[in-house]
């Protein structure tokens, strides 16, 4: 899907939803960069000290990227109209988001039990902050994908341009959200 096509009359078409969503997406992109930025100057401060990362995080990246792998295909199965198919990894992909969520959550806690708080420490007020800020967001992806979920096994499958477009744009907004927690974790394992 593109935002700007030329239709048979050599005039454009705006896709003014697709836009909407990037102009969202641009959004956050600006949050997150203000939130890096702040981790960078708040390092200098003399209550900072690096926290370890616990490794449950790393698992939770693979989790991240398969359930986009997983979206993407379901993408391809609802074009190829493979309803079964789809419906399989609209299935798959909200499970792994929920672990992403549950993994995430267990990763917090091990950090919470190894003593980084939010009050002693400011890598880790800005660790719980920068990781939090991003559940949120993509707990609004998986509202969404719920959405999708119930329109594929409710509504009658067909291919219209209107449920083609809902899905793409959780496409797009799902994988935005997995390259954003990549992002995320690699600029606090490498910004020392």
């Amino acid at each position: 899907m593109e935002i700007l096509t030329v239709n048979s009359k050599d005039t454009l078409k705006f896709n003014p939803q697709l836009f909407g969503l990037w102009i969202g997406m641009a959004s956050i992109v600006m949050l997150f960069g203000a939130l890096t930025s702040a981790y960078i100057v708040k390092q200098g401060a003399s209550n900072w000290f690096n926290i370890k990362v616990p490794s449950i995080f790393y698992i939770s990246t693979g989790i991240i990227i398969v359930s986009s792998i997983t979206l993407h295909f379901a993408s391809v199965s609802y074009t190829k109209s493979l309803e079964s198919i789809y419906k399989i990894l609209l299935g798959a992909t909200f499970i792994l988001g929920l672990v992403f969520f549950v993994l995430q959550y267990k990763g917090w806690n091990m950090l919470f039990e190894s003593g980084v708080d939010l009050k002693s420490n400011v890598a880790g007020s800005f660790f719980y902050l920068i990781t939090g800020a991003h559940a949120l967001h993509l707990f609004g992806g998986m509202g969404a994908l719920v959405a999708t979920i119930i329109n594929a096994f409710v509504l009658r499958f067909g291919n219209d341009d209107k449920r083609k477009t809902r899905l793409e744009m959780l496409v797009h907004y799902w994988h935005f959200m997995g390259i954003l927690w990549i992002y995320l974790l690699g600029f606090i394992l490498f910004i020392k």
